[in-house]
């Protein structure tokens, strides 16, 4: 049985972070454009293990998109950071980040496709890398969770998306909701002003028209970024230990859910 994740924070800064894992800047294109993610897993693995897609938020590719990467990865899965944005695109601060997800978010194929680059590259890194190609699954933060959300709308044959603090809606939600095949977890504090609750219950109306496996979990006195140590606005976007850990515990329960009797199969 997969361990709890500990306290995000303290994994996030601890030193064996910082050893034992293969970190590897990979380089995928769409033509001219060039994107660069980054591939992690534990140099101890063995045989093929389930992967994991984990689109970073509106920052993009950044050193704690990785640390944080590294914290899900442990030592059972093969994590993969997409760069929704391209390698030249590297936001400095919110107003560049602003910019950056405010275009690839106004345009839903743009965002769809970008995810698919990123799913398609991942794939293609099991000659490399201990990948278990049949289960994968995708998993995002803010903007990210908001793009893997989006990208269940698609049909994507992936077990499971998981959305932390995600934007819930989509121009065309009420149209593609029923598209999803992949199981929905979406972690969700309940006080986020810039999710709020109108759009809670616009996603939920269109889920129950579905036959989607999904669910969605409200925290108590929770914002938006709550699993985001560096978020400190209060009231609005704040890191909040105790539903962070409660967050990551239930997409351990989730994946252990799908991918526990997989050593059992052969």
């Amino acid at each position: 049985m997969r361990k709890l994740i500990l306290p995000i924070c303290a994994l996030l800064t601890a030193n064996f972070l910082q050893a034992d894992f293969i970190e590897k800047k990979v380089i995928y294109k769409d033509g001219s454009t060039e994107y660069s993610g980054v591939l992690i897993y534990d140099e101890d693995l063995e045989g093929e293990v389930p992967g994991i897609l984990m689109v970073p938020n509106w920052m993009g590719v950044t050193d704690n998109a990785v640390k944080k990467a590294k914290m899900i990865a442990d030592d059972e899965y093969v994590v993969f950071i997409a760069d929704m944005y391209g390698s030249d695109v590297r936001p400095k601060d919110a107003g560049e980040a602003v910019a950056a997800a405010g275009k690839v978010r106004g345009d839903r194929a743009l965002m769809r496709s970008r995810a698919q680059l990123s799913l398609d590259s991942f794939k293609r890194l099991a000659s490399e890398a201990p990948l278990d190609t049949d289960h994968i699954a995708a998993i995002g933060f803010c903007f990210g969770g908001g793009t893997v959300l989006e990208f269940a709308r698609t049909g994507v044959d992936l077990d499971a998306v998981v959305s932390f603090h995600g934007d819930l809606l989509s121009p065309t939600l009420e149209a593609d909701a029923a598209a999803t095949v992949a199981k929905v977890l979406v972690l969700h504090g309940a006080a986020d002003p810039y999710v709020p609750q109108s759009d809670v219950q616009e996603f939920v109306t269109a889920m129950l028209n579905t036959d989607a496996d999904w669910q969605l979990v409200q925290f108590s006195g929770t914002v938006h970024s709550f699993t985001n140590p560096d978020a400190n606005t209060i009231g609005q976007s704040d890191y909040n230990e105790l539903s962070a850990d409660r967050a990551f515990e239930m997409m351990d329960e989730l994946f252990e859910e799908l991918w526990d009797d997989l050593g059992e199969e052969d």
